[in-house]
């Protein structure tokens, strides 16, 4: 790409289908190479029936080493205002410990997120499969109850389990956000991103 045409590209480049480039997200994966097909990403426009955004949130041990569970709170605090200013729905559940749980949801967040998000912790071990079950019964809970909405299922993990789960059909995309950081990687998100047709992206190429 030429000095000065990244402007242009911004100012003319759509998607195939109409859609708008999303170019904090392009650029962040385009980086200091030129830009590429692949690099694209695009601004999905809100379908007529509604959005539902489902947020699973790892809150485990192994997501307190590093403020990994801190870099996640404030990625969805950005998630959810995003949610907010789109008149979208969504739910946040959290799972850790022995258990998972239902934080917020399904709604269309009216208030301070960063208050009510603050005080969710973390610790125990990760009850993964728990946590997709009750992000499951909430996706199917919704698809009948709102059968034109399209449905998104976020998971932000570092990946740290043994235990497997099936990736809900009434989801109609996913996303997979990793925070694993260790030198010794588990490529658990890798793995399921694939295995489930899902986008994995690092919390950086997100907030960036």
């Amino acid at each position: 790409m030429q000095p000065g045409s990244r402007g242009d590209a911004r100012a003319h480049l759509r998607g195939t289908d109409g859609t708008r480039i999303a170019w904090p997200q392009t650029l962040a994966v385009m980086g200091q190479h030129a830009l590429r097909a692949d690099h694209l990403r695009f601004v999905r426009e809100a379908p007529r029936g509604g959005m539902l955004h489902c947020f699973v949130l790892d809150c485990s041990g192994s997501m307190l080493a590093g403020q990994r569970l801190a870099l996640a709170k404030g990625l969805l605090i950005a998630l959810f205002d995003r949610a907010s200013a789109m008149r979208a729905e969504a739910a946040l559940v959290c799972f850790g410990g022995a258990d998972a749980h239902l934080r917020f949801g399904p709604a269309v967040p009216r208030w301070w997120n960063e208050r009510w998000l603050e005080p969710v912790g973390g610790g125990g071990g990760t009850p993964f499969a728990s946590g997709m079950r009750c992000a499951t019964q909430l996706l199917e809970r919704s698809a009948r109850r709102k059968p034109a909405q399209q449905r998104w299922l976020w998971l932000l993990t570092d990946g740290r389990t043994n235990e497997e789960a099936v990736r809900p059909l009434v989801a109609d995309e996913v996303v997979v956000v990793d925070f694993e950081r260790d030198t010794i990687r588990l490529g658990l998100c890798e793995r399921l991103a694939r295995a489930w047709g899902a986008r994995r992206f690092t919390p950086e190429e997100l907030i960036g």
